[in-house]
């Protein structure tokens, strides 16, 4: 996994115990998942919009904030970026009509 994204997951987890005053984390930890979700369609929506005018460092930048409060999110489910990454080692392999497949069935 790459070793920022470990280096982030283990600060995510450190903010747990800080005190919301303390840390931005912290504080969207003890606003609840309602609040980190809005913010991660708060993000997705700046995503799209960096991405439909076409400025390649605002894609990153926005894109970059998505990731994070995406791994927040992960956090405070309990997850972290390696069971995303499983995931995507296991559709390795499959078609996304193979992977669909799979989903329906379920």
């Amino acid at each position: 996994m790459s070793e920022v994204l470990q280096q982030l997951a283990e600060i995510l987890e450190q903010r747990k115990k800080q005190s919301a005053d303390e840390s931005y984390v912290a504080s969207l930890y003890a606003k609840g998942l309602d609040h980190i979700l809005k913010k991660i369609g708060e993000e997705a929506t700046e995503t799209v919009i960096a991405a439909k005018g076409g400025d390649k460092q605002q894609i990153v930048y926005e894109t970059a904030d998505l990731w994070f409060h995406s791994m927040v999110m992960l956090a405070d489910q309990g997850l972290g970026p390696e069971d995303v990454l499983a995931e995507l080692q296991r559709r390795f392999g499959l078609s996304g009509l193979e992977e669909k497949a799979q989903r329906s069935q379920k």
